[in-house]
């Protein structure tokens, strides 16, 4: 493929990296009627993604990172997305019933590690009216040995939500590796709109200024 806009060690890296390029180039756009800045088509390579991450720790808020988390692994509904299904509901409950899609990718990676449609999506068009979940397709597959994971998501707000975002994608990938017994191989995140909202530019080129980022 060619090659990414972002290439990254980290998932850190990789939030600090997108969230730059945010502030330098971004375009001024609006998304659900609010100001943001935003690049089109991003794609983002991290190269060894792992969900616990030095600079996320130190300059993520915790509380947001509890939130994505809770989204990734509890099954309720979420009040601030309007009640929606959760991320988790989506993953291991699809459309309400009992299918468990991470299990599905594990077992079909396990029977055939040639495949190439180990691919899962978040989507539910017949339960989601209003909400579209932002993270739509999850694809794996093994590349060199290793599990690698191909994300599409149609928005991500790198300002507020997207560093949490990419530690679960992060906790996701190493949840199928263990399973399959195999290294965690590159996370490439296709992001068609990769933006920061207005409200959170300050915080942003404060977090970007950290003294600790440079030593």
């Amino acid at each position: 493929m060619a090659d990414p806009d972002i290439d990254a060690e980290t998932v850190g890296d990789a939030w600090l990296a997108i969230a730059r390029s945010i502030l330098r180039s971004g375009a001024p756009s609006r998304y659900d009627g609010l100001p943001i800045l935003e690049l089109e088509n991003v794609a983002i390579r991290v190269r060894a993604p792992r969900s616990r991450d030095r600079i996320v720790d130190e300059l993520g808020d915790p509380s947001r990172l509890a939130w994505m988390h809770a989204n990734f692994t509890d099954f309720a509904r979420v009040p601030a997305l309007g009640d929606a299904r959760s991320y988790a509901s989506r993953l291991y409950a699809y459309g309400g019933t009992e299918r468990d899609q991470v299990r599905w990718v594990i077992d079909r990676l396990r029977a055939d590690p040639a495949t190439r449609s180990a691919t899962i999506t978040t989507f539910e068009p017949l339960l989601d009216s209003s909400y579209i979940p932002c993270v739509s397709l999850l694809d794996f597959w093994i590349r060199d040995g290793a599990l690698c994971q191909v994300v599409y998501a149609h928005s991500i707000d790198f300002g507020a939500k997207g560093y949490g975002n990419l530690v679960e994608l992060a906790f996701l990938q190493e949840t199928v590796a263990e399973s399959l017994a195999l290294p965690v191989g590159d996370l490439l995140f296709l992001v068609k709109s990769a933006h920061v909202y207005d409200t959170e530019l300050a915080e942003m080129r404060r977090v970007i200024a950290a003294p600790a980022l440079s030593a």
